[in-house]
């Protein structure tokens, strides 16, 4: 059953709200919503028809993003089972249902959903996904959807990698992801994109969850990273590349590639480069302190006691550097929900809290290349969230939401709690 519709007015009233661009709280909070957009910031008058909705104590700040997620696979604890061989597109898709409701109460209104790599037939499920949420029918972020990720067989997102699947088992289509040599790769971007994909992602060195040698090794060859950026930036899309090696984020530098994931072991030297180029880094540093490597291959492990410590240095010079960064957590290695943490390890690995908060709202709509949400300013979505206390000096209210409202429509109030 489709949500109520909003009342055509609002007036959502706090004790504060946090000017982003000013980097200040701002007392009190108020703002007039119409629709699904900001009407006014502190209005003077408001229309006698509109509802008002007090928040008392809280903080009202933009609506966060998270620019890497996969809503498709895990849940809300690292219980929730990563079933490659189990789930069929229609349990993909459910169980997609519910991570998309738990992140958006989370107070994540917007996420990129950064590249399935399951057995669908062909079909893109996150593109789905994002046509029920937008159509009202279920609750979730607005989603910038990837569709397949475009990867060689055998690199670190091949889905049979991550279990060392005997051959033949779970094979995968080029429609798929699964591309080799210049030709295939530029069908995979191009069916990608006539299906819905919004951003393209490509695997460009090794992984360190699945079998596929060293983490930091080059898998796409410079001809074909090059072919994959230019089918995607000719159709308008940006593309996300998978690396943690410097030879993969050197060569996808090279290649045009818009945003490097991870980039846990980026030299001084590149990551020169990579700040002078103004290219985007979603760090997903949470991941070395939070992901659950326990059950894991003892090679894995092995390689997770390697790369987690260096991934952590790596965000700290890039920080120190002025790197653009986005937030991201590589949700369900971080179950879905807990988000904020990966605010949490930024201002740790050293951004101030307003610093992470940006990479969550006007830093992430950069990436996404939109104008029309991040901020709290007039004619811009009504994404808000609020918080307890002051987000400016203890970034961990960020893990306390209270209210969500996407749109001008409410998908949380804790009234108990205001």
């Amino acid at each position: 059953m489709a949500r109520p519709r909003a009342p055509e007015h609002i007036h959502l009233r706090s004790a504060r709200m946090l000017d982003i661009v000013r980097g200040e709280l701002v007392s009190p909070g108020s703002l007039l919503i119409g629709g699904e957009r900001i009407l006014e910031v502190a209005p003077t008058s408001v229309p006698d028809d509109a509802v008002v909705i007090d928040l008392g104590d809280l903080t009202l700040i933009p609506g966060l993003m998270d620019m890497e997620v996969n809503l498709l696979l895990g849940g809300p604890d690292h219980r929730s089972p990563l079933t490659a061989v189990q789930d069929d597109p229609a349990v993909r898709t459910l169980r997609a249902v519910a991570n998309a409701r738990r992140t958006l109460r989370a107070g994540f209104t917007t996420v990129r959903n950064l590249g399935l790599f399951i057995q669908t037939g062909g079909l893109l499920l996150d593109v789905a996904l994002k046509k029920a949420i937008d159509l009202g029918w279920i609750d979730g972020p607005r989603i910038v959807p990837a569709g397949h990720a475009i990867t060689p067989t055998g690199g670190h997102l091949d889905p049979t990698m991550f279990q060392a699947f005997a051959p033949h088992i779970m094979p995968l289509t080029v429609e798929e992801g699964i591309a080799n040599g210049v030709s295939e790769v530029r069908k995979a971007v191009r069916y990608q994109i006539k299906h819905g994909a919004e951003v393209i992602k490509v695997c460009a060195s090794g992984g360190v969850m699945s079998h596929t040698g060293p983490a930091g090794a080059q898998q796409y060859s410079d001809e074909e990273l090059r072919a994959i950026v230019d089918e995607a930036h000719r159709a308008g899309l940006r593309v996300a590349a998978h690396a943690h090696g410097n030879d993969g984020i050197r060569a996808a530098l090279d290649a045009g590639i818009d945003c490097i994931e991870h980039g846990s072991l980026m030299t001084d030297e590149t990551l020169d480069l990579f700040v002078e180029l103004g290219r985007f880094l979603v760090p997903t540093t949470y991941l070395a302190d939070g992901m659950d490597v326990s059950h894991a291959p003892p090679e894995l492990q092995a390689k997770a006691a390697e790369v987690f410590p260096r991934a952590k240095e790596t965000i700290r010079k890039a920080i120190a550097r002025g790197a653009r960064i986005a937030c991201g957590t590589d949700a369900p290695a971080i179950p879905h929900g807990k988000n904020a943490k990966e605010l949490v390890a930024l201002v740790d690995r050293g951004m101030t809290p307003l610093q992470a908060i940006r990479a969550a709202t006007t830093v992430a709509a950069e990436l996404i290349d939109v104008d029309d949400r991040g901020r709290l300013e007039a004619g811009l979505f009504a994404d808000v969230i609020a918080v307890p206390g002051d987000p400016l000096a203890d970034i961990g209210v960020t893990e306390d939401v209270r209210f969500v409202m996407k749109g001008g429509q409410v998908y949380h109030h804790d009234r108990e709690a205001t």
